[in-house]
């Protein structure tokens, strides 16, 4: 994520074409560090949400409201004893940095016009929302700093504002030349993308990878490795960037991966060529439409937390207890040598005398080679005979049992990886409940007890549509892949999973007509979406009709088995394939 000086430039630049001249009209804090400002003026209203939260801090546009507490929070009471129907008369965003700077004009308590500074600070843990007077004194703050907690800057009421020296002794990027680049550089021993994204204001990993990799240079390669024309190409192309920027070229986009937001900007980002992206209209579009996506998917792996913990638990035991056990079964796969030397012994061990510690014999089971054979002198020839066939007896038992409990411990991983890669196309708490039962239902963890009330189940199969207009469903856990592949799939609809990974069901209803092409396409690409190798370039795809899906006798959930399939290989990009909300 990189909400760096030039998402805040080209978000600057868009609150200067929409609110820049509006009045506050109300000011509320829905959240304990989040503020929602409403503005009016002739071209409409706006609400502008701004977040100093240490983990996802953020300014944008929205078109959505949310609650605010009965009673105000102290800042939001300052704020509107000053500001409240103040007019915005400028915003700004001081020296590239993570900050903007809304100034409002307002009339105080005696009716003389005045100014006050609200100040966002968009820098991770350090996020604020810092209220000042016109001469930078602070009025109050979201977030008091004393001086016990940071050495570096005070903030709290009565203290003079400066910006912090986060920058260090960075350079700024838009009057920079090219021989001045090329210089800060050199000095660098460092990686190509760190020496430009630390030599210079507002430029994040993110867009100094992006540079390098639009002048065709490894971002990670060891600065000292370029020549001197490839550095001098990579000030060229830092150059173009700036002028895009300095001329508001700005293109708001997001990458994406499948269904998760993998990064956002206001540029495009060349690098992610490889993966699918979404231009807007706007950065608040941007910005909303990622940190609601990414707090979906944030939120939902907190919530899967223990869950999540308790199967890798399982499946890690699981696992050493597997390979112990292939150990074992290979280890007693070494019976029919001891079988062997019991026969020859019995067969020749008449001329061996008393008290020897070993016996030379033609082995018949192999073209009569000679083989050394070790004997107990303390034994006689039969009884080291005896000794021997018990040796592989037991052996022969121990390997009968460990080839069965090395299939019930496959089975085990099996199913412990299928329920893991529920959790990871979880998208909701109500998906997690199913994952829950089943994980209590196989004695992963403790049922509850009776008296308890039991969790509905609100959680339902995914539902895309085709672009042919077929409906396709895709199970999120093993419960839901046996109601599709059994229950609402008939004998004609056309059933895909990846082939020998955990991964869903995905059901085509087929309605018994022939579906075309781009049907099996999508239905495969879903199929390898939501398995365990949704990271893969490539993945092969088996597909068959539900009626030769088949359950053994006693399966677990998700389990079946089908013995006559086609089969094809699909990169899993699901972009484009219509999620169908029910």
């Amino acid at each position: 994520m990189a909400f760096d000086g030039i998402v805040i430039s080209n978000l600057v630049y868009e609150l200067n074409r929409t609110i820049l001249g509006q009045k506050i009209s109300k000011i509320a804090q829905p959240e304990v560090d989040e503020l929602l400002l409403t503005t009016k003026g002739n071209n409409g209203q706006y609400r502008v949400q701004i977040s100093a939260s240490a983990s996802l801090p953020f300014v944008y546009l929205t078109d959505s409201n949310k609650p605010a507490p009965l009673t105000a929070p102290t800042f939001c009471m300052v704020l509107r004893k000053h500001i409240a129907n103040g007019k915005i008369i400028a915003i700004d965003q001081p020296g590239n940095e993570r900050i903007i700077r809304f100034t409002v004009e307002h009339l105080d308590e005696m009716g003389d016009l005045c100014q006050k500074y609200l100040i966002v600070e968009l820098m991770g843990k350090h996020s604020n929302i810092i209220f000042c007077s016109e001469d930078n004194m602070i009025i109050d703050s979201i977030k008091h700093v004393s001086p016990a907690m940071s050495s570096v800057r005070t903030v709290l009421p009565g203290f003079q504002y400066f910006i912090p020296n986060t920058q260090g002794e960075k350079m700024d990027p838009f009057s920079t030349s090219g021989e001045e680049f090329v210089q800060a550089l050199s000095e660098k021993p460092t990686t190509v993308s760190k020496a430009i994204y630390t030599s210079f204001v507002g430029i994040s990993p993110l867009l100094a990878n992006e540079i390098a990799y639009r002048a065709d240079v490894d971002g990670d390669a060891p600065l000292s490795s370029l020549s001197g024309e490839q550095l001098i190409h990579v000030s060229n192309h830092f150059r173009w960037f700036m002028e895009e920027i300095q001329n508001h070229r700005y293109v708001p986009n997001i990458i994406w991966n499948g269904q998760e937001p993998v990064e956002f900007s206001c540029v495009p980002l060349k690098q992610y060529s490889d993966y699918a992206h979404t231009e807007y209209d706007s950065i608040s579009q941007v910005l909303q439409t990622y940190y609601a996506q990414k707090s979906k998917f944030t939120r939902i792996r907190q919530k899967s937390v223990d869950l999540r913990k308790i199967v890798s638990t399982a499946l890690e035991r699981n696992v050493k207890k597997y390979d112990l056990q292939l150990k074992q079964l290979q280890d007693a796969e070494k019976r029919e040598k001891y079988r062997i030397y019991g026969e020859l012994i019995q067969t020749y061990g008449y001329s061996v005398p008393e008290g020897s510690g070993r016996m030379e014999a033609e082995n018949y089971y192999d073209d009569n080679k000679v083989i050394q054979i070790p004997l107990d002198p303390q034994l006689s020839p039969m009884e080291n005979a005896r000794k021997y066939f018990d040796k592989y007896g037991k052996l022969k038992r121990t390997a009968e049992a460990l080839t069965e409990l090395t299939l019930e411990t496959k089975a085990q991983i099996d199913h412990l990886e299928s329920i893991q890669n529920a959790l990871d196309i979880a998208e909701s708490a109500e998906d997690l409940v199913q994952i829950k039962q089943e994980l209590a239902d196989y004695g992963f963890i403790k049922k509850t007890s009776k008296g308890t009330k039991k969790e509905r189940v609100k959680s339902k199969p995914f539902h895309y549509r085709s672009s042919a207009g077929y409906d396709i469903y895709v199970g999120k856990n093993n419960f839901q892949n046996d109601e599709l592949t059994f229950k609402m799939a008939t004998g004609n609809d056309w059933w895909f999973h990846a082939k020998g990974i955990p991964g869903s069901h995905v059901i085509v209803k087929a309605n018994n007509e022939e579906l075309p092409d781009i049907v099996f396409e999508e239905a495969g690409k879903l199929a390898g979406y939501y398995s365990k190798g949704r990271e893969s370039d490539k993945i092969e795809i088996d597909y068959l009709q539900k009626k030769n899906v088949k359950k053994p006798n006693g399966a677990v959930p998700g389990f079946v088995v089908y013995y006559t399939n086609y089969s094809l290989t699909i990169h899993p990009d699901i972009t484009g394939i219509e999620l169908v909300e029910d």
